[in-house]
């Protein structure tokens, strides 16, 4: 096997390695493993052995490779996490963590607690009040417990039932949602209680009762009532000759950038290490957090609220993609590791797509005197992964093109998280939308972390933010048209605000590097997607939990612990322990190692028109050059061409072909 990068994501064999190390050290007891993963190595250790490798010069020693292992004991329930090094093949640290934490839901526990569920007397009691049609059954998504209590340890799965009405593998049982929810122990397995979920405007609810029959309402292809579109034809995307990039390991060489494609099983796809043209632009780029907060406020919705990168994970829940489906044109895939909760290795095949795009024109101008015209398409290499979380699927791509511009894009997609509710009488609630016959799909708000890791030249860098504002009437503005820009350094770790009103651009700048045309430092500029930070009232739970989207920006000093902005431990948190607190040392983050920190997100307030499974909402983030060139970087690429591109006409009609010229019609 050829020697693993520092970066390279963790192996099946560094997985039952950790296995067998953890298990000489806690000889005679079972242990439960929740995750085992790679445990990235220290920036200080890391960066020298990635400028000699940019600069191609000798390597010095690599960092120790460790791994990092979440796990419990079975014979007391205790919780630990504890670090392996993977080279001498000993542990680092084993730290029982305190009786509050919880750790992230595994794929094995999620079927567990299903099977628990469904078998339990008390749930099949319920099932039987609703005196279902042969052949129909019930299923169950279970649900992260959320927080209502600060004082309650045990943990807690919200067992959300659906009635399966066809049998059918792609059935949509979330249009006939059941008015019943078990809660469950995570750990014994015992029945908590038994949840009646109001059907009302109020918080009223009632035992369950038999079911009034209702249409479910379909998005499979094969359990449609209307006939399939006939007149699509095949849209083809071909490279004969192969794509423009090279992939060793995980290692991408396209156009001039230069990058690592990681992948961990919190954050699922991650970038490392990103040069342009021998450049060092950012050492890291992820999705560092997720919170979906509900806006329905009768219980037990209230605790309505998901962590998908802390309380599950992107990688876990990332889909093993399909060629011609999730990706056009020519596609390389990355595969993925996890483990199962004996510590068995999983491999989770295709679970990053790579690809080309054409997005267009890259630039284009035509000289009016002679009509010669230069114009050059925007070729753009696409990263992507397809997370799917319970109900909802949420498409990441990290999009890089010849200009140096890198795109930050999530779409959300899926089926909207919907509740029992009675409105066949016109009755109707404010926080939430009638999408079908008896059910409701509530507000809801998506909030994105995306973590920013800056190198540009190097890894002292600056946050400054710019706004556009009118000059003042004054003898150097005689006709009051003036603007210029006034420019605020973020010197002490903290927050800021976007604002649209003054074009407010955020910039990392390198103060150590001037441009020599436009005299200032080299930059990037982080182009912002202003959204509505959270609605949660700051005394709720649902808001201490997710400091991180209260704030659109967060700037902090680097540590190499401080990777999610909501805090390590999520699941069933009082209160986060993330950027917000890490901002609040007021280190100086001038011209020092830092981190960008961007909230953004999506307010969705459900339509009709979301279900029964929902078109893509697009949002994104953009980091643009901004004087860390003295031209435009994309001047080489070739002109765009019929030569190249092979491109063909639509058929004109023909007199014979049926079609009536239009301008022989008589009015």
């Amino acid at each position: 096997m050829a020697p693993l990068h520092p970066f390279d994501p963790i192996t099946p064999g560094e997985i039952q390695l950790a296995v067998r190390v953890l298990e000489a050290a806690f000889p005679d007891v079972k242990l439960r493993y929740k995750r085992i993963d790679l445990q990235e190595p220290t920036k200080h250790e890391t960066v020298p052995y990635l400028e000699a490798e940019r600069l191609g010069k000798p390597r010095p020693p690599k960092p120790a490779r460790l791994l990092m292992a979440l796990f419990h004991r079975l014979d007391n329930g205790s919780f630990y996490k504890a670090i392996i090094n993977a080279d001498s093949k000993l542990i680092v640290s084993a730290k029982e963590l305190p009786k509050d934490v919880q750790g992230p839901m595994d794929v094995d526990e999620m079927m567990q607690i299903e099977e628990v569920c469904l078998k339990h007397p008390a749930v099949q009691a319920e099932i039987e009040k609703l005196k279902l049609p042969a052949g129909m059954t019930v299923c169950l998504d279970p649900w992260i417990y959320g927080t209502e209590d600060a004082n309650e340890n045990r943990r807690l799965f919200q067992c959300y039932m659906y009635i399966v009405a066809v049998d059918h593998p792609q059935n949509n049982q979330y249009s006939i949602p059941c008015k019943f929810s078990p809660v469950f122990d995570g750990i014994t397995h015992e029945l908590v209680r038994m949840d009646y979920l109001p059907s009302g405007a109020d918080s009223q609810t009632t035992e369950t009762q038999p079911w009034k029959p209702v249409a479910p309402i379909q998005y499979a292809h094969e359990l449609l009532d209307e006939p399939l579109r006939t007149d699509l034809k095949p849209y083809i995307v071909q490279q004969p000759e192969g794509a423009s990039f090279n992939v060793v390991g995980n290692a991408v060489s396209w156009q001039k950038w230069r990058f690592r494609v990681g992948f961990n099983n919190r954050e699922g796809l991650v970038l490392h290490n990103i040069t342009y043209d021998g450049r060092n632009t950012f050492y890291r780029l992820s999705f560092s957090e997720m919170t979906v907060p509900y806006g329905d406020p009768r219980a037990p919705y209230h605790r309505k609220q998901a962590f998908d990168v802390g309380d599950v994970g992107f990688g876990i829940t990332a889909n093993q993609l399909a060629l011609g489906c999730d990706c056009l044109g020519h596609i390389k895939y990355f595969d993925g590791y996890r483990t199962d909760c004996k510590g068995e290795p999983i491999q989770l095949k295709n679970v990053i797509c790579m690809h080309e795009q054409d997005n267009g024109l890259q630039h284009k101008h035509t000289n009016y005197r002679t009509g010669a015209a230069t114009v050059v398409r925007n070729r753009q290499l696409v990263v992507q992964m397809i997370c799917t979380v319970a109900n909802y699927e949420y498409i990441f791509a990290f999009i890089l093109d010849q200009a140096a511009n890198i795109e930050l894009e999530v779409r959300a997609t899926g089926i909207l998280s919907t509740v029992p509710f009675e409105n066949g009488d016109g009755q109707t609630v404010p926080w939430g939308t009638n999408v079908g016959p008896g059910v409701m799909a509530p507000f809801h708000q998506h909030m994105f972390s995306l973590r920013i890791d800056p190198a540009l030249d190097g890894f002292k860098n600056t946050i400054y933010y710019e706004d556009s504002v009118p000059m003042p009437e004054d003898d150097s503005n005689p006709w009051s048209v003036g603007y210029t820009t006034e420019k605020n350094v973020i010197k002490q770790s903290g927050s800021a605000s976007t604002s649209v009103e003054k074009h407010r651009v955020f910039k990392i700048r390198n103060d150590n590097i001037i441009n020599p045309i436009t005299y200032h430092p080299i930059a990037y500029k982080l182009m912002t997607n202003p959204s509505q930070m959270l609605l949660a009232h700051p005394k709720s739970f649902g808001a201490k939990r997710a400091q991180f989207a209260t704030r659109p920006i967060w700037v902090t000093k680097y540590q190499d612990d401080e990777l999610f902005a909501a805090g390590e431990f999520t699941n069933q948190s009082k209160k986060s322990e993330g950027v917000e607190v890490w901002a609040a040392r007021n280190d100086n983050v001038e011209n020092e190692d830092l981190v960008l920190w961007h909230t953004f997100g999506l307010t969705h307030n459900s339509r009709i028109e979301d279900f029964p499974v929902m078109p893509v909402e697009r949002v994104s983030v953009m980091l643009k050059p901004d004087g860390f060139f003295t031209k435009n970087p994309a001047l080489d690429v070739p002109q765009s061409s019929q030569s190249f591109n092979h491109s063909t006409l639509h058929p004109e009609p023909s007199c014979c072909s049926g079609t009536q010229d239009r301008s022989q019609v008589k009015l």
